[in-house]
């Protein structure tokens, strides 16, 4: 799978362009504040319905529109594919692929798989588990159809609990919803813990080549102790979910524990480590998705250059390569790119005041 054609019109700097990228490496360059990123950001949010920069969408639209217009031709085992995607500055936001209309913006991450690798991209490691269950859950929507319904289950069925807590109710009012709780809870949780297993038989041979002298240990906690009966916990913690006002243990809860030795990965290891250590989190990731439904991701990553020596670009860069996966990387200098491989970039675009450029 590969992206054929990108326009992109009124978002952040970038009021209109056309790109054709080519499938294997595409690299983007200009100085900082060109719009370089905005090319990466809108791939991003044509498959995510958001930006990876941003919580507030509106602010991605170029100052004089009132709306921004994405589309893309992709290309499938099965042929080509059209998306297009309209935000407004009211919020509205108007999806279609292949001429009908998306309801669900989930359609568009199950149609536009991407892994993306920025400076933001370090949240995964040093903010809390909510980033990480993300990752996790990325991997499970992908491989499980199952997963979804059960996902969105779990949220409906917690919030109606945590609104029950939050009235004070007795616990016989309670007793319903954690039969719910319970068994879509199991579910989520033994279609992540899957997916972890498959994902740290791939995960640990890039790490190993990316990091050789580090033992990073990769586990899943699924939310509470695995010995405790789920049920039997929702319950005799009830005191102690009224008092705080909302359910204290559960799958909303579930981390991907990072480890090195005794310490948290990001204790023990250097920025250029953790990059790498991001970097292999986000290959495996992709190259699992193509075992498990023959499907590339397409990888965005930013500003690849920094924190990494000119070895580890370029065991960066091989392993993006090996993958067979369409990948757009930013730099503020090409040559940084450029001689970290050993073929040239299969296209390269130069972007200026928001203008881009494609380079013969």
């Amino acid at each position: 799978m590969s992206l054929t054609r990108l326009n992109i019109e009124a978002f952040r700097n970038i009021q209109s362009a056309q790109l054709i990228p080519a499938p294997g490496i595409n690299l983007i360059y200009g100085q900082n504040g060109s719009g370089k990123t905005s090319i990466l950001e809108a791939i991003y949010f044509l498959g995510m319905g958001r930006s990876f920069r941003s919580h507030l969408s509106q602010r991605v639209i170029n100052n004089d529109d009132d709306k921004l217009t994405l589309f893309a031709t992709l290309n499938l085992a099965r042929g080509d594919s059209k998306i297009g995607l309209r935000r407004f500055r009211s919020g509205e936001t108007e999806v279609r692929i292949d001429g009908e209309k998306v309801k669900r913006l989930s359609t568009l991450a199950e149609t536009l798989p991407i892994q993306v690798i920025t400076p933001e991209s370090f949240s995964l490691l040093f903010e809390g588990p909510k980033s990480r269950r993300q990752f996790i859950d990325w991997g499970a929507f992908h491989a499980d159809p199952q997963f979804y319904g059960a996902w969105t289950n779990v949220r409906r069925v917690l919030k109606q609990r945590n609104q029950l807590l939050r009235n004070r109710s007795a616990y016989s009012n309670i007793q319903f919803w954690d039969q719910e709780f319970v068994r879509y809870a199991e579910q989520v949780t033994e279609i992540r813990n899957h997916y972890v297993d498959s994902l740290n038989e791939l995960l640990k041979g890039i790490i190993g080549e990316f990091l050789p002298s580090v033992d990073v240990k990769v586990s899943f906690t699924r939310g509470w102790d695995s010995k405790t009966d789920f049920a039997e916990l929702l319950e005799n913690q009830y005191s102690r979910d009224l008092a705080t006002g909302h359910t204290v243990s559960g799958p909303h809860k579930a981390d991907l524990r990072l480890r090195v030795g005794t310490l948290p990965a990001q204790d023990a290891l250097s920025r250029g480590q953790l990059k790498l250590l991001v970097c292999a989190l986000r290959i495996a990731q992709g190259k699992l998705l193509k075992q498990q439904i023959d499907k590339h991701s397409i990888y965005l990553v930013d500003d690849l250059p920094s924190e990494l020596d000119a070895q580890h670009r370029q065991l960066l860069l091989k392993q993006l390569t090996d993958t067979g996966a369409q990948v757009f990387v930013t730099a503020i200098d090409p040559a940084a790119i450029v001689d970290s491989l050993h073929t040239p970039p299969s296209r390269m675009f130069h972007v200026e005041q928001g203008r881009v450029t494609v380079i013969e």
